[in-house]
């Protein structure tokens, strides 16, 4: 490869010119040559063979339904995958299941609840429907009698527990007030002899041992005396809260009693009796628990993903355990029809007809494709398609025009989605001469 490289604009510029005067003297050339030809053409008698002209053009290849990407619901976005049933290049068929999402475990237990409930609305609706039988209406009698002769019973169990209690509250409390009434008076006692022998011992009529044993015996009393008030203190205390908490569960006993006892009546008079607004109200709980079931259900599937389409899978993007990102979870086509998908140019375009066959290469195919033109492109775009070669125009505007191919050559590429191809249109036929 040779580079030239131009050290100013004035150079550049005589260079342009002398190409540009290069390109047309040899186009000048050219057509004096072409004409030339034409007219030896024209003046042979006999017909020529028939030379085909045809339009080339860069193109890829891709399934005739275009590629499908399969991604978790909005309400699921971004959940793990659980499970991949699937593998890069399995054929699949509409609904198949190809993979199951983190949430299905916690998804299929709220339907399996919300089941449940239906069976349990159901079975309240039958019992309704079918009313009570004598049997039950005299078993629920018979509730009625067994709690309420429980209530009397533990009522009664109760009310006497609380009267041994406050009398043993009153016979401790009058048996300590007993000691301490003797102590008292057997200090009086003592403070007297005290006094007594304190005032001969100042006189020097006593001992002082004597006098110490006076004193002695008033202290120890002072002592148990006060010991005395403090566990009459405290029996007083410890006998009144036991009867008042006795007292407190009288009262719940007797009102659980009798809460439990207006609920047995209150059963036995709506077994007694079938009313419509029950049969209405069972109704109605049905209906709400089967559309909760219904909810989770729809629920449950969305951690299912189906193949929405007979095809095969092309590309998986997450695999069990990652998340399901912006790619999707994989890639699905169907592939028994391929097509190929020309970038022509603007200016060859309208040679091109549907109907017209083609011939396609590609480096990753042996041999050549067979196809037809099913399609061309109503819209100019710009060239995706790129051959790579230095000096290539990268903004070509083109038109895409699609050619199905037979079934021998989809059989070939149905697995080379998006292989870049050449593509050339056969678009008629002329007379060499």
């Amino acid at each position: 490869m040779v580079i030239v490289k131009f050290r100013n604009f004035n150079t550049l510029a005589l260079a342009a010119s002398a190409a540009a005067a290069s390109i047309a003297l040899g186009a000048i050339g050219l057509s004096q040559w072409n004409r030339a030809t034409a007219e030896q053409q024209a003046q042979s008698s006999t017909p020529g063979p028939v030379v085909r002209s045809g339009v080339t053009a860069l193109g890829r290849l891709e399934p005739e339904s275009e590629v499908v990407r399969l991604a978790a619901p909005l309400a699921l976005d971004g959940d793990r995958v659980s499970e991949l049933r699937v593998r890069e290049g399995d054929q699949v068929r509409a609904g198949q299941v190809v993979a199951l999402l983190a949430s299905e475990t916690v998804l299929a237990a709220e339907y399996n609840e919300a089941n449940r409930q239906v069976q349990v609305a159901e079975a309240r609706l039958a019992q309704v429907k079918a009313g009570a039988k004598t049997g039950d209406i005299n078993s629920q009698r018979a509730t009625v009698n067994r709690v309420q002769a429980e209530w009397q019973g533990n009522t009664d169990a109760q009310r006497a527990q609380l009267s041994r209690l406050r009398a043993q509250w009153q016979g401790q409390l009058a048996q300590q007030s007993a000691a301490v009434r003797r102590l008292e008076a057997e200090l009086a006692n003592a403070q007297s002899e005290y006094r007594r022998y304190e005032a001969l011992y100042q006189e020097g009529a006593e001992s002082a041992s004597r006098y110490d044993s006076k004193r002695l015996s008033v202290e120890t009393l002072f002592r148990q005396l006060q010991e005395a008030r403090a566990e009459l203190n405290r029996l007083d205390r410890t006998g009144r809260q036991e009867v008042q908490e006795a007292t407190a569960v009288l009262s719940r006993v007797e009102r659980a009693g009798q809460q439990q006892w207006q609920e047995a009546k209150s059963t036995l008079s709506s077994v007694a009796e079938v009313r419509t607004v029950d049969v209405r109200t069972a109704l109605a709980e049905v209906a709400a628990a089967r559309a909760a079931r219904d909810r989770a259900a729809a629920a449950l599937e969305r951690a299912y993903l189906r193949a929405p389409s007979d095809g095969q899978i092309l590309k998986i993007h997450a695999r069990a355990g990652e998340k399901i990102g912006d790619s999707g979870l994989l890639d699905l086509a169907q592939t028994d029809r391929m097509v190929a998908v020309a970038e022509v140019y603007q200016t060859d375009v309208g040679l091109v007809r549907v109907g017209q066959p083609a011939t396609i290469v590609g480096q990753a195919v042996q041999g050549s494709l067979r196809g037809t033109v099913t399609q061309v492109g109503l819209q100019v775009l710009q060239q995706n398609v790129f051959s790579n070669q230095p000096g290539e125009n990268l903004d070509r505007r083109v038109v895409e025009v699609r050619i199905l191919l037979d079934p021998a050559s989809t059989a070939r590429v149905r697995s080379l989605t998006n292989l870049q191809v050449e593509v050339s249109i056969e678009t008629g036929t002329g007379n060499a001469r």
